[in-house]
């Protein structure tokens, strides 16, 4: 099958590489149908992460249809289409039963690299170094799912690829981020940055109950994607200056940082 794969700084290919195997009774063969570039595979290609080596497959935003799935998987089956998480989680450590499903502690069979660079290792990722697991990415044709039974969402009848793509991991982001604002109905959000993760802040502030949202950067087509897509005032940060509410009757406003 042909695949993505890192070769070096500034130096990726597309190789012909074997096809995936199921190697544990919970894993999945997904045929992948969409994927796509994240902002982070920057810092792979230009070599700023360690443990990367030659022949690594990229890509950790994919999604597709299940072709395989081992004996241990009983909640999805071959036909199924899904979307796949960047983080591989096995749903039974003590992250995983608190919802922190990024910090698994059984995902990572080379948690002890991490643990020496970061101080602790999250979980295993997709096609991100061996630091972090050394797993095949999502940028080729098919793609091995380790903890499928935890790490795979059917997608519902109805839906394309570009409406529920962005699942994988950019629109989680961008969500997460304006929860932990814990915005409430009223309140003015401003976005510091509108690339594709504040591009998703700003809907989820929306979405959250924010009353205004206030888009911030310095590059016009982004600005204007804010604008357009998003339904947010923007600054341009090269021109103009910002200026905060003053006074109100009702619950403070507040103006809050999200990227």
């Amino acid at each position: 099958m042909k695949a993505v794969c890192w070769h070096g700084a500034n130096d990726v290919r597309v190789d012909t590489v074997p096809y995936p195997k199921i190697l544990n009774p919970r894993d999945a063969i997904v045929k992948i149908s969409s994927t796509a570039i994240c902002g982070s595979d920057l810092h792979l290609y230009n070599g700023f992460i360690p443990t990367m080596e030659k022949g690594d497959i990229l890509g950790h935003e994919f999604m597709g249809e299940v072709v395989e799935v081992g004996r241990g998987v009983n909640n999805i089956k071959v036909g199924d289409r899904v979307v796949v998480p960047f983080t591989i989680s096995c749903g039974n450590c003590f992250f995983c039963n608190r919802d922190l499903w990024s910090l698994c502690d059984n995902s990572n069979p080379n948690g002890w690299i991490a643990e020496k660079l970061m101080g602790h290792s999250p979980a295993g990722l997709f096609g991100y170094s061996h630091m972090l697991g050394g797993y095949a990415g999502g940028q080729a044709e098919y793609a091995r799912v380790p903890f499928a039974d935890v790490g795979l969402f059917k997608i519902p009848d109805g839906l394309t690829d570009d409406q529920v793509l962005f699942l994988t991991d950019i629109f989680p982001t961008g969500y997460m981020a304006a929860e932990n604002c814990q915005i409430q109905p009223g309140d003015i959000v401003a976005v510091w940055g509108c690339g594709p993760v504040g591009q998703f802040a700003i809907k989820s502030a929306f979405i959250l109950g924010a009353e205004r949202v206030i888009a911030i950067d310095r590059i016009p087509e982004r600005l204007r994607l804010a604008e357009s897509y998003g339904g947010a005032e923007t600054i341009n940060s090269l021109q103009q200056s910002l200026d905060l509410p003053h006074g109100t009757n009702s619950r403070p406003q507040i103006l809050t940082a999200l990227t």
